[in-house]
């Protein structure tokens, strides 16, 4: 079986939408997500540390600032789509779709489609997606608690860039 190779930097939004991520590297072990039978395992645990490690691919998708936002949602339970958009506040339509099909894609979050007229869409997550609850809260939290002391550190930062002269011009 051939699998598919990854550059140094690619993430999981550049693969095709179609992609099972089911692949193996030297790195670590026969990763499967969105697949239910386990692989047996080969070589070395996964390591995010690892450059061609899949598990990078998943780090990317949780690390993701509309990922957490979402996974914060849908903590508090079921929502429609109209209603999480509303909620994150600042997502385009475009993006709250590409998000929440990755997550349905990789088994965080359930989409139930209601056979009623108009259509009614429901999103949940699911018992994986819901292990995701406690460290993405941990994270929100820290980043709001930091919040004034990392604009204060980018500020001084910015105010202590040297102005790059321009050439012919002393």
């Amino acid at each position: 079986m051939a699998y598919p190779k990854f550059r140094a930097g690619e993430t999981n939004r550049q693969l095709p939408a179609d992609t099972v991520y089911t692949l193996y590297f030297g790195c670590c072990s026969l990763i499967a997500l969105g697949v239910e039978k386990a692989m047996p395992k080969k070589s070395s645990p996964p390591s995010v540390l690892e450059p061609q490690c899949p598990s990078r691919l998943v780090l990317d998708r949780i690390a993701d600032k509309w990922t957490a936002l979402v996974i914060q949602i849908l903590a508090r339970g079921t929502r429609r789509y109209a209603e999480l958009q509303r909620a994150i506040g600042g997502i385009s339509q475009k993006m709250l779709t590409q998000t929440l099909r990755s997550l349905e894609r990789d088994g965080l979050v359930q989409r139930k489609v209601h056979p009623v007229v108009p259509p009614k869409v429901e999103y949940s997550l699911t018992r994986l997606g819901r292990t995701l609850i406690e460290p993405l809260h941990a994270l929100c939290r820290w980043s709001e608690k930091h919040l004034a002391e990392l604009q204060a550190n980018r500020a001084r930062a910015k105010a202590a860039k040297p102005v790059t002269a321009v050439a012919g011009h002393d």
